[in-house]
């Protein structure tokens, strides 16, 4: 960011822009007015840098991680490689089941791909592992944890600030169903209302800033008081946290330190686009990931549906970041299988807002798939797709005598047909 100001081209927005097809110039110009940042880590090497933000293509995050009742560090790069080949542009660890730093630095070695974390996680496992309550853990203990995973090479962390003793009195004005549901936001509401201290995130603000700036870390500022059903869309509690949130990201700025912003989990499809104007309006054009949103709470086993639906919608609205719903959402911990549904459905999603954003030559994709289905090309179908090796298994699962065709119409393929006229 502080050299955007300055006016300088760095290497790593010449290679964003490159793959983005915009000029150099205009990624500088984002990252120095905030509205895109570069996922980065200055301590690792082996990286794509990536952009995400305002006229940029809409990315893909893919959550990994273990639980205590599921962890295998071969099983959670079974899910990185899927994610990776479905296409995610970032993965993210949420690790909760030990080994988690062993975990967290294979994922780092493996991929080239930008890697994020919630540090406070790790935090609260380490203070529990230590035989006493989370509860005790101490501003050092979480700013130790968050540095050892800057030092490790993570490129963006999730970090739950606007959660304050102001932003959570605000949930009892009209009381929720679903109380908090962020497990970070959870943790630290538990902590602060044990210790009747404010969170030290918060508190501290100027402290994760100097790390940040140290590391180059794209702070990820959580949502942790987001909705976690559709009837606490839109409160009170979601929008003070965001409003505090808009406040941290003038700080950040004032350090040169890149933002970005966590958004609602759980929202009506009438109520999305005011979701993101008010996250553009509040926290100044900041790039917004979203989770989901998920449009409807009744779909377990689909959740990977009913949140690419919200996510075309906010990526249409101005969302800049999907994060992935896996059909296990509110289930039980993904397999490698339910990583690619989940990221799968993410991307079309973001390629469907693409289309209409012209965003990236996203029209030149579906043109040449429409051409390949003119010309009754089969092989060229199957390679413009966005999942070619789903889309050649069902082809050749049921392969009709005429090649030109498949086993729908057969003979009365339409475009066959009015080829002949």
């Amino acid at each position: 960011m502080d050299q955007a100001r300055k006016g300088v081209v760095t290497r790593d927005m010449v290679r964003v822009a490159r793959s983005e097809g915009v000029e150099p110039e205009f990624i500088r110009d984002g990252v120095a007015d905030g509205t895109i940042v570069i996922t980065r880590n200055r301590m690792r090497k082996q990286v794509n840098p990536l952009g995400i933000g305002k006229g940029l293509r809409i990315k893909v995050n893919a959550n990994l991680g273990t639980s205590n009742d599921r962890s295998s560090v071969k099983e959670e790069l079974a899910k990185l490689h899927a994610a990776e080949k479905a296409g995610a542009d970032t993965v993210m660890d949420l690790s909760t089941g030990e080994p988690i730093t062993r975990v967290r630095r294979e994922i780092i070695s493996r991929t080239r791909v930008p890697i994020g974390t919630v540090p406070i996680y790790q935090a609260v496992i380490a203070a529990v592992k230590k035989k006493r309550p989370f509860v005790y853990m101490s501003a050092d203990d979480l700013f130790q944890i968050i540095r050892l995973h800057a030092e490790d090479g993570v490129d963006f962390v999730t970090v739950h600030c606007g959660v304050t003793r102001e932003s959570v009195s605000r949930l009892n004005d009209e009381g929720r169903v679903l109380d908090v549901v962020s497990r970070g936001g959870a943790m630290t509401v538990v902590w602060m209302d044990f210790n009747r201290k404010e969170n030290p995130l918060y508190e501290h603000f100027d402290r994760l800033l100097d790390l940040a700036r140290e590391f180059e870390l794209v702070l990820s500022l959580g949502d942790g008081l987001r909705p976690g059903c559709l009837a606490d869309a839109t409160d009170r509690g979601q929008v003070q946290e965001l409003a505090i949130l808009g406040e941290l990201t003038e700080r950040a700025w004032e350090r040169g330190v890149q933002v970005m912003i966590e958004g609602p989990g759980h929202v009506p499809m009438d109520q999305i686009q005011a979701n993101v104007l008010l996250e553009k309006r509040l926290c100044h054009s900041a790039p917004f990931y979203v989770l989901g949103p998920l449009v409807t709470d009744i779909a377990p086993g689909y959740d990977h549906i009913t949140g690419a639906i919200g996510g075309a919608i906010a990526a249409l609205a101005g969302a800049d970041f999907l994060c992935y719903v896996t059909p296990s959402e509110h289930l039980r911990l993904p397999d490698a299988d339910d990583v690619r549904e989940g990221v799968m459905a993410s991307r079309i999603a973001a390629h469907a807002a693409d289309i209409c954003k012209g965003v990236n030559h996203a029209w030149d994709e579906d043109l040449k798939m429409a051409k390949a289905r003119k010309a009754l090309d089969w092989q060229a179908q199957i390679r413009h797709s966005l999942d070619p090796d789903l889309a050649g298994k069902i082809r050749s699962s049921s392969l009709p005598e005429d090649n030109q065709v498949c086993t729908m119409c057969g003979e009365y393929c339409a475009i066959k047909l009015i080829k002949k006229t």
